[in-house]
């Protein structure tokens, strides 16, 4: 009875948590307290953090810098790509709208992407026009321009982006299948490891590899499972990490994301909290490990 009535508690905090209401009146240092300890199963240190998920978690706190928040504007980011590395690093954009309704598809060609520029998750793929689906594509993009992506986990840079709809080239690589992510993680505007992100369209779900700066796997996890595999280096590795430091120059942590398709480099977006800080390690060792690679600013933003 006892169990019975604990886990019908767990179920009502966790509705009465997600209501947008109470999401809003907690103050962002409590809500991460309560998320910490929901997720990690362990109390935040603000006051003297040590591992990477709470140094993130005092870095959404304490280092507002206002351009932040169009380093994740999947729109404006494009600007600062342009000027710091060049636009021929960009996907083809092929339009950008303020609603669903402003796509023309009869325009578009075949295949394309859509995502929204305010958030992380609203995508929708179309591989062929003939059989794509629009209304479920416009139930999805629609929820999403609806929602305030920094209320989930109050990462803040996205707190006051205008909600837009890009669409873009639609883009697989020598699979034919996927775009493997070429995750380079940057701290204080070094490159320390980077990360692939492999078989989103598997069975079996998506595979995290870390690599050292030689391209030698890590042996760690961070949420999930590695592939098992290692994969041949890219060809632009060296010039992914010259970038990738270029672009995180001056910031305390910032992962960089790459593609490469037919031996040319893409680039693919910028992220101040992989995982929102939420994401455990095997061993938990490597929380401490990369932890220990962030400098967090003495004078806040």
């Amino acid at each position: 009875m006892q169990k019975t009535n604990n886990f019908l508690l767990r179920r009502l905090f966790s509705q009465i948590w997600h209501l947008r209401l109470v999401q809003t009146f907690i103050p962002d240092e409590l809500y991460l307290r309560i998320q910490y300890k929901n997720f990690m199963g362990k109390n935040l240190n603000l006051k003297d953090p040590k591992s990477y998920n709470e140094k993130l978690q005092w870095l959404k706190i304490n280092d507002r810098n206002p351009n932040y928040t169009s380093l994740v504007d999947k729109y404006e980011v494009r600007d600062y790509i342009e000027k710091t590395i060049g636009n021929e690093y960009l996907i083809s954009l092929i339009g950008v709208y303020n609603t669903f309704d402003e796509i023309d598809f009869d325009v578009l060609p075949d295949k394309f992407v859509l995502k929204c520029t305010h958030d992380s998750g609203g995508l929708v793929i179309c591989q062929d026009k003939s059989t794509f689906d629009k209304e479920s594509a416009r139930r999805k993009i629609n929820k999403c321009l609806r929602r305030n992506y920094y209320y989930s986990h109050r990462e803040w840079p996205y707190k006051n982006i205008k909600p837009r709809i890009l669409c873009e080239k639609y883009m697989v690589d020598e699979s034919g299948t996927e775009l493997k992510d070429y995750k380079f993680m940057c701290f204080n505007g070094e490159v320390r490891c980077s990360f692939v992100a492999l078989n989103r369209n598997s069975p079996n779900g998506l595979n995290l590899d870390f690599y050292d700066l030689d391209w030698n796997l890590m042996p760690f996890q961070r949420h999930y499972p590695n592939s098992g595999t290692k994969i041949n280096r890219p060809k632009n590795y060296e010039k992914m990490i010259c970038f990738a430091e270029r672009l995180s120059k001056d910031i305390p942590f910032l992962r960089v994301d790459f593609y490469e398709v037919e031996g040319r480099l893409y680039f693919g977006e910028l992220t101040f909290y992989p995982g929102s800080g939420f994401a455990e390690f095997t061993p938990e060792s490597y929380d401490e490990l990369l932890g220990s690679w962030i400098n967090l600013p003495k004078k806040v933003n």
